[in-house]
């Protein structure tokens, strides 16, 4: 492929005020013309300024940009491969709930629901890396400072990822806080959380941030990834990226979705190297706004939960988000008994550790979250 001339078109079409506002994510379907793209891309950036908003992802050896919509231009089509970089969004109910100031104390229900406190004298989730893809977290709570690492923030290289829309927050809190006196405490309150921002404002992301976050979790070792948002379209890239950690012992934990979808679930949670995780309430049944279908490995509390706010405060959501952060910290407190873990071999546990759902039309196949259940399967390994 003539990598050189591609750069000239890519140059071109940065330059031009039309569609830029379309991004997609180009892939070489050869890897020597990928090597050939990135140096000339290396080579070129510092004299054209339109470059800088070439994004290079590095797990799947693509580049993310805004480029012309239609397909790829004739003398390139058959050497590569793009998709739309779509957006992304939080798993979290929008509705209004009130946020208060953080003065009720102890385990939240869901902790208690999943029987967390059972497993804390055997383990605590210590020295677990767990790196949380969301929109950042408030370093200053009093609940979880003792439980934060640095992370990174994708969207501003330079600065914290600090939190400035609560999702993520809320999500680390039920993760690993760790403020029994005074605040609450999460599923494995000694895990040690690296918070990736790649979410905005807004709660939204491109699908280019999240494979940015996934690779950066991999080359920083992360154990278990939380990843509390989807999308109902399939992405060949992102599946890539997962796909990469999951074969490099990264394993992701991924919410279904809550539009109530019978039959289907949200992406990535249906990719099969993921857990993906529906929601429950206080009763144990499925929670009417969870997408479901054969592809949920687990469920966990999903209904009403009260975790972290930014600015001590504490706040009552729900969604499958809310659901699979509880799996997440269950997952770190498997692998603080078990470091030695695959990513295959957790999934395993939790699925057959399971116990039954309380509806009885629930399905058969899978059952909510049970954290001592799962620590006696993972004894007979």
């Amino acid at each position: 492929m003539d990598t050189s001339g591609f750069l000239d078109w890519l140059k071109a079409s940065l330059s031009s005020s039309e569609n830029r506002a379309r991004r997609r994510i180009i892939r070489f379907l050869n890897p020597d013309d990928d090597k050939l793209f990135l140096k000339a891309l290396q080579a070129e950036r510092p004299r054209n300024r339109s470059l800088r908003g070439v994004r290079r992802l590095g797990i799947i050896r693509a580049y993310s940009c805004p480029v012309p919509a239609g397909e790829p231009p004739l003398p390139f089509g058959s050497s590569i491969a793009w998709e739309e970089d779509s957006l992304v969004s939080m798993h979290a109910v929008p509705k209004r709930t009130a946020v208060r100031s953080a003065t009720e104390q102890g385990i939240p229900w869901g902790v208690r629901r999943i029987r967390a406190p059972e497993a804390w004298s055997r383990t605590t989730g210590y020295k677990v890396k767990v790196g949380v893809i969301d929109t950042g977290v408030d370093f200053e709570h009093p609940d979880l400072r003792h439980s934060l690492q640095r992370g990174i923030n994708l969207l501003q290289r330079t600065m914290l990822p600090q939190d400035d829309n609560g999702h993520g927050t809320h999500i680390t809190g039920t993760i690993a806080a760790a403020n029994r006196l005074e605040g609450m405490i999460g599923v494995a309150p000694r895990a040690s959380i690296y918070p990736i921002k790649a979410f905005d404002y807004n709660g939204t992301a491109y699908v280019s941030d999240i494979i940015l976050g996934i690779d950066w979790c991999v080359r920083n070792r992360m154990d278990v990834v939380n990843m509390s948002f989807g999308m109902s379209n399939r992405s060949k890239s992102l599946l890539s990226a997962v796909n990469n950690a999951y074969q490099s012992g990264v394993l992701i934990v991924a919410s279904s979705g809550n539009d109530g979808k019978r039959g289907e679930i949200d992406y990535p949670a249906r990719y099969s190297q993921t857990i993906a995780v529906g929601a429950t309430n206080r009763q144990g049944k499925i929670a009417s706004f969870t997408n479901r279908c054969g592809g949920i490995d687990i469920y966990a509390p999903g209904e009403r939960v009260s975790s972290c706010w930014p600015r001590n405060n504490r706040k009552t959501m729900s969604g499958t988000s809310m659901a699979t952060s509880h799996v997440t910290g269950a997952v770190a407190l498997l692998l603080g008994l078990k470091p030695g873990l695959t990513p295959d071999q957790v999934k395993s546990v939790i699925k057959r550790s399971w116990r039954p759902l309380k509806n009885a039309k629930a399905p058969r196949t899978t059952g909510e979250l049970d954290v001592r259940r799962m620590l006696q399967a993972a004894d007979k390994l």
